[in-house]
């Protein structure tokens, strides 16, 4: 029995001598329910409260907020705030840290203004509360408002606004500015070095929080359970799996392994690695186990492709009594996209509806992601208007699915709507942006929205961002704007960026340009395959049968062959792949002969093709057909 059920016990002995209760057991009474999450015996407190005493004083009333708020009861809790005549910091501070306890961070920002407009003074709790709602929203102008205001009243060297200010910034991707509130205290607390840590392997800067960990180390300080969890995740890295392995050895040898949370981490980093050997034994060897660590498993299959391994662990995640959360069933919905499988994705939707997590956005976000890549935009874009409280990801993803699909027009809406909401876009926003200007063959629009990420948002263009905007130009049939485009940018290009002109080069027939991007390509990787076939392709259209044989031959001396594209669908609750060459007979009817009447169908309508195809023996031939 823990100390808080022992307190409970000694007030309902009180009650039942016939002693009256004090404000002082009252608030033990109270508080003790809030820490063992007993709301039920709480709220007969506080009905036994309003039934015999007269008034209470501000530290029953703050009590009863802050049972209310840990135990989910914003309603409850917001009632007994309101009911206060002159509510002090403390009472405001209950209240806050609830909202953002529980999520509702839009709420917590208003109150904190609201107190602000009243002249209440901050103190170092309300502080990291209303840090963390500015984190959790991405909101830096407010959150640097408020730091001002924190060094304004005094406490921002406290260890809480410190360790608060540093994930506020690493949060809003300024991870220059959470360094600079660490090393601006003399001796950060362990908790700041965790949470910078932490901060830096979310925007994927593994060897600086790697530095950051040696660094606390020399320090002298002691690493605990949420440090060694912190840093675990610079290590799911290829180059640095084997650092992971030390640390994982550290960990066992400190006694850490026995954590959860440090178990949970382990699990994570080696499923990150695509190490399932060693995942299953790091689980195997956790003595509990809880949602995390089915899920930490789980997102690992399925980020590597290992889809029935992942349904599997899923059934025995359920058989072993553990209900599916927000994230299982973003991961689940992640399988139905990517396989994809309607059905199986409706029925995990209706599965959401049940607990009310379809208006959370991590799962109206998979919700969205599902459905655009099983092409249903509109079921998409249903849920996207639905979501009560959209973040960066639900406008990416619904931005980036209408571009995936050709709806250039709808995903440039979506990209103004986000403006209009103040949504500030990051390099994902315009991938999707530049795609969709492509299908739309907005060339001029296009080059505008690349010039507008380092010039008003501070974004750095990858070699994605460079891609889009070649294709761009050659969708426009300016394959030679494109070439100056790649050497006028400061992006060095790979060999996919080569790729896209050399496929305009191809569709616009531009043979010398082509044939110098294939070269680019081959320089990088000389046994891409595509870029053989590709150049292939742009020889035997320009009749250059001799150069045609010899990337042919170059091909077979090299036993490159093309992986077959697939196509899938799904049919009586089963998901039926399709390639060239592949015979697949039905019960009732034959494909081929569905294909093949559509073709005649084609050619009734005059279809004039002008391809390559590839023959059995792979051989590629150049064919000028008419009806």
């Amino acid at each position: 029995m823990g100390l808080a059920e022992e307190a409970l016990n000694f007030f309902r002995i009180l009650i039942a001598e016939g002693f009256h209760p004090n404000q002082y057991a009252y608030v033990g009474a109270i508080s003790a329910c809030a820490s063992i999450g007993n709301a039920r015996t709480g709220k007969e407190i506080h009905g036994r409260i309003y039934r015999v005493e007269e008034e209470l004083n501000s530290f029953v009333t703050n009590s009863l907020v802050n049972l209310y708020g840990k135990n989910g009861m914003l309603k409850s809790a917001r009632f007994v705030f309101d009911s206060i005549l002159e509510p002090n910091s403390v009472s405001l501070t209950s209240l806050l840290s609830c909202y953002c306890q529980n999520g509702d961070y839009v709420e917590g920002l208003k109150i904190f203004l609201q107190s602000q407009k009243v002249g209440m003074k901050v103190n170092e709790f309300s502080g990291a509360s209303i840090l963390a709602a500015c984190a959790a929203l991405e909101n830096l102008e407010v959150g640097m408002q408020v730091h001002s205001l924190a060094m304004k009243c005094g406490i921002s060297m406290d260890q809480f606004v410190v360790t608060g200010l540093i994930n506020f910034y690493a949060k809003c991707r300024k991870l220059d500015l959470a360094h600079q509130a660490f090393w601006e205290v003399n001796s950060p607390h362990l908790s700041a070095w965790t949470t910078l840590i932490a901060g830096c392997v979310q925007q994927g800067k593994g060897s600086e929080a790697i530095d950051l960990f040696c660094k606390l180390h020399s320090a002298g300080l002691k690493p605990n359970e949420r440090t060694f969890s912190s840093v675990l995740g610079a290590f799911a890295d290829p180059i640095r799996i084997e650092g992971g392995k030390q640390l994982h050895s550290l960990i066992i040898k400190l006694g850490f392994s026995s954590y959860m949370l440090v178990g949970n981490a382990v699990v994570d980093f080696y499923s990150k690695s695509v190490l399932f050997k060693e995942a299953w034994k790091a689980f195997n060897e956790m003595h509990v186990h809880d949602i995390v660590s089915w899920n930490s498993l789980i997102s690992g299959y399925i980020k590597s492709s290992h889809y029935e391994e992942a349904t599997e662990l899923l059934h025995h995640m359920t058989c072993d009594g553990f209900e599916p959360n927000i994230y299982t069933y973003s991961s689940v919905l992640s399988i139905c996209g990517d396989l994809p499988a309607i059905e199986w994705g409706r029925q995990t939707h209706c599965c959401v509806m049940k607990p009310g997590f379809d208006s959370n956005v991590v799962v109206g976000s998979a919700l969205i992601d599902m459905y655009a890549k099983c092409g249903r935009l509109n079921d998409a874009r249903r849920v996207f208007n639905n979501l009560p409280s959209k973040n960066l990801v639900s406008w990416n993803t619904m931005l980036v699915g209408y571009a995936q699909h050709g709806f250039g027009r709808e995903a440039l809406d979506i990209y103004d709507m986000m403006q209009k909401d103040g949504v500030k876009p990051n390099d994902i926003t315009f991938v999707g942006v530049l795609s969709a200007c492509g299908h739309v063959g907005l060339l001029e629009e296009g080059l505008r929205y690349f010039e507008s990420m380092t010039k008003y948002y501070d974004i750095t263009p990858r070699t994605d961002h460079l891609a889009c905007v070649v294709n761009l130009f050659a969708r426009k049939g300016q394959t030679k704007g494109a070439y100056d485009f790649i050497k006028r940018s400061s992006v060095e290009p790979d060999k996919v960026v080569w790729r896209c002109l050399l496929s305009g080069c191809k569709a616009n027939k531009d043979l010398a340009l082509g044939k110098y991007a294939a070269e680019k390509i081959l320089n990088i990787d000389a046994d891409d395959t595509s870029a053989h076939i590709m150049l292939s392709n742009i020889y035997a259209e320009a009749k250059m049968w001799n150069e045609t044989a010899q990337i042919r031959r170059i091909m077979k001396e090299k036993a490159l062959k093309k992986d077959p594209g697939y196509s899938w669908t799904e049919l009586r609750n089963n998901t039926c792949s399709f390639s060239a060459g592949h015979n697949m007979d039905f019960k009732e009817y034959n494909v081929h002969e569905v294909l093949n009447g559509l073709t005649a169908q084609l050619f009734d309508s005059g279809y004039v093709p002008n391809a390559m195809v590839s023959l059995d023996n792979q051989e590629y031939v150049h064919l000028e057909l008419s009806t």
